[in-house]
């Protein structure tokens, strides 16, 4: 199945403890080809960028930084696993690193935003 991020919303809906990204972050994706980006913001996270490359079956290998809401600038990798939910929505597993900060690593998972 070919995946197609261009315009999707995404809202995180559970995160590992050591995350900064809530309920209240939205991404905003965009797509080119195989490569994919997208803005974030709400919750702790000021504002946030992401950048990626995406596989053939729409798993992406993505890089991103943000600043958050104590005014640290924060960095890391993330790498991405699509699924189509029943309605059609895209829901998103992802496994992440911190580059800065603490080090740590977790998992999140984001869902698409319809409205």
């Amino acid at each position: 199945m070919g995946f197609d991020y261009d315009g999707r919303r995404f809202r995180a809906v559970a995160n590992s403890g050591s995350g900064e990204v809530g309920g209240e972050t939205v991404f905003v994706y965009r797509q080119a080809g195989d490569l994919v980006w997208a803005t974030y913001s709400g919750g702790a996270i000021r504002l946030g960028h992401l950048v990626a490359l995406m596989s053939e079956n729409g798993e992406l290998e993505m890089r991103y930084h943000h600043v958050n809401a104590a005014g640290e600038l924060q960095t890391g990798v993330c790498h991405s696993t699509p699924a189509v939910l029943p309605d059609g929505r895209y829901q998103l597993a992802e496994t992440w690193r911190w580059t800065s900060g603490d080090l740590s690593a977790g998992t999140s998972l984001l869902e698409e935003i319809l409205s």
